[in-house]
């Protein structure tokens, strides 16, 4: 299959408004300390639960039925966003994280849509999943930044998104394939 024939996917929680606007101030509170890091939009900040990479038409349509059902059987969820951080824990910082509280609940559709992914023939995932909110980027090696307490409080997730990634040179631009209503 050629590469037009495939999307790049992942499947994700989408977060309220609200809490974008948040994270897009505490975004700019903190670039002064944080080099030449490439921040990330806030419109497009999302909780990723399994990044699928190039994907077939028969893979999106494997994958509906069965996210479809997972997010049904998930209720929604308050949420908190709080506490920073950075990816790998040592050594130079690649992704600035802000972190989330997420109940059992998440988690077990976090292993749902892993479950989906191997179904339509997606290699099972090499990293544990990690509730967080990338924030920003570092393309090339930086100092570990100090980084203050973040709190930016309570946020509802409530749908479940399998979205189609265009990067473009302005960053990536996200397109919902499918939306799931949680607990419907």
């Amino acid at each position: 299959m050629s590469a037009p024939d495939r999307v790049r996917a992942f499947v994700a929680l989408e977060l309220e408004a609200r809490l974008r606007e948040a994270m897009g101030e505490l975004q700019a509170r903190l670039r002064p300390g944080l080099g030449r890091i490439q921040l990330v939009r806030p419109e497009g900040i999302h909780l990723t639960l399994r990044f699928l990479g190039g994907t077939t038409a028969q893979q999106v349509a494997t994958l509906r039925p069965i996210l479809a059902a997972a997010a049904s059987a998930c209720p929604p969820a308050d949420v908190r966003a709080s506490g920073l951080g950075t990816f790998p824990e040592r050594g130079s910082p690649r992704v600035l994280w802000l972190g989330l509280e997420v109940p059992a609940s998440i988690l077990d559709l976090q292993k749902a849509c892993e479950r989906a992914a191997l179904a339509a023939g997606f290699d099972e995932e090499d990293r544990p999943f990690k509730a967080h909110l990338t924030l920003g980027r570092w393309r090339e090696r930086a100092p570990r930044p100090e980084l203050p307490a973040a709190d930016l409080g309570a946020t509802r997730l409530d749908a479940l998104v399998l979205f189609k990634s265009d990067l473009r040179p302005g960053g990536a631009v996200y397109t919902p394939l499918e939306r799931f209503a949680l607990g419907q």
